[in-house]
């Protein structure tokens, strides 16, 4: 009998008993398991979650609609021109709010010939936007919608980055399939810096001082921002390296000064101001080993232009410049995309004379500055002046340059801003006066010929007006 009183004595001593001076052992079995879930909760909100937070509000979608020629096929193709037609077709991709206003930054090439621009706002709003310029150099473009209380992105900077840091790209890749609007986050490190991008023939930008990551960029991507640890945007998603259209780890953003620079520039006077130096330098054809050329060969300097009061002469070779070194033309370019009208930049230079650093102060660009001639209505001309010529690259030494012209006139032409009109029939032209005297003087409904240079070739057009 005392045996089994004391069997159930322990067993009392082992299972749970309420003292009434704490908690039981479910309680604190209860406690234990949400302090570990608090553990891991913490855990899990790393400095990425936290970021992608903090940027993730101010990431939208675009969808453009624009029209492109497209061939239409007939068994006929071996014996005639193909025929061609128009079509409207779809885009998207990504941008991200700059000011509460409604105003949006994004990449050029994601609104380029846009008829209809659409933004998803982050609350799954779709508003109508308008372009409000953009600049095909640079690959930025500024647009807006009808919306208020918006929250922009935390702007940081990219003048501090350090390789192997981590990123984040933020977009909407493939939006058109997926069913919400969320920003998708994808994670890497910057890869390098300041990479210079080979230009191609189908590449209108120029993509200078890129930074580099391994977060993947798809197509979608572009126009969104890449963002650091704190949540800060230090650079705008723009393009990819790969074989395959999809990414393998080599995308590039533009740095977010840039982008945000070029981005006022436009919200203000609508369009980029570009700095004039005056000169040009040894392009890709005679670059050799485009890795390791030291310096910058100038070819041509524009009579009393910047580069000419700065004391530079063609055949010097430029090795220096804004503070960095030249190995190629592509670092020279960079420098100039940054540089404002007006701006004093130093260059540091080896001639004849042995090495030399000079002050050149940039300016307008002479076709912007020049004297504008309107002629049958709606054809705007320039002179061609040597500062014109070295400007635009221009082989002939006068006639007019066609600096603007209405969409209408250029389908109905073949013209194109940029043309050189060098001659009418036989009549040589030199001057955009010239041009007009000429056209004024000539019978109406009578054809005539239209010579003019483009890309260094001369070409004709007959029209009659």
């Amino acid at each position: 009998m005392r045996s089994a009183l004391a069997l159930l004595a322990l067993v009392a001593a082992c299972g749970p008993r309420d003292t009434g001076g704490g908690p039981g052992a479910d309680t604190l079995h209860a406690q234990a398991r949400a302090t570990r879930t608090d553990e891991v909760t913490a855990g899990r909100r790393t400095a990425i979650v936290t970021a992608a937070r903090r940027v993730g509000p101010s990431v939208v979608s675009i969808t453009v609609t624009s029209r492109q020629q497209v061939q239409v096929a007939s068994p006929f193709d071996f014996f005639f021109m193909p025929q061609t037609r128009e079509q409207l077709v779809q885009g998207s991709g990504t941008g991200f709010v700059l000011r509460g206003d409604g105003t949006v930054l994004t990449n050029q090439h994601v609104v380029n010939g846009a008829e209809k621009i659409v933004v998803t706002l982050p609350d799954g709003t779709d508003a109508p936007a308008e372009l409000l310029g953009e600049d095909a150099v640079t690959d930025i473009a500024v647009i807006r919608v009808q919306a208020k209380g918006l929250q922009p992105a935390p702007i940081g900077r990219s003048t501090d980055l350090a390789i192997g840091e981590w990123v984040m790209a933020l977009g909407n890749p493939y939006a058109y399939v997926l069913g919400n609007t969320e920003p998708s986050v994808t994670v890497g490190v910057i890869s390098a810096l300041n990479r210079n991008i080979l230009p191609s023939r189908d590449q209108p930008g120029l993509y200078l001082d890129m930074l580099q990551t391994d977060a993947a960029i798809n197509p979608g991507n572009s126009g969104g921002p890449l963002a650091n640890a704190d949540g800060e945007v230090i650079g705008v998603n723009s393009s990819i390296l790969s074989n395959t259209g999809q990414s393998v780890g080599l995308g590039f953003a533009i740095p977010i000064e840039r982008a945000v620079r070029v981005a006022e520039e436009i919200i203000r006077q609508g369009t980029v101001r570009r700095a004039w130096t005056g000169l040009d330098v040894e392009g890709p054809e005679g670059m050799g080993n485009w890795k390791t050329q030291g310096g910058v060969k100038v070819t041509a300097v524009a009579p009393g232009g910047p580069a000419a009061r700065a004391g530079l002469s063609r055949g010097d070779v430029l090795v220096r410049a804004g503070g960095r070194r030249l190995r190629n033309y592509l670092d020279w370019e960079a420098v100039k995309l940054d540089l404002h009208v007006g701006d004093a930049v130093e260059v540091t230079s080896r001639g004849a004379l042995g090495e030399a650093t000079r002050r050149l102060v940039t300016g307008d660009l002479p076709s912007v500055a020049a004297e504008k001639v309107t002629v049958l209505r709606n054809l705007q001309l320039i002179t061609v002046t040597p500062q014109v010529r070295q400007e635009r690259g221009v082989q002939s030494d006068g006639g007019a340059l066609i600096y603007r012209l209405p969409e209408e006139t250029a389908g109905a032409t073949g013209l194109r801003a940029g043309d050189v009109i060098v001659a009418v029939d036989n009549i040589r032209v030199r001057s955009a006066e010239e041009v007009g005297r000429t056209l004024e003087g000539m019978p109406r409904r009578r054809p005539f010929r239209l010579y003019f240079e483009r890309q260094g070739q001369i070409l004709f057009a007959d029209l009659t007006f």
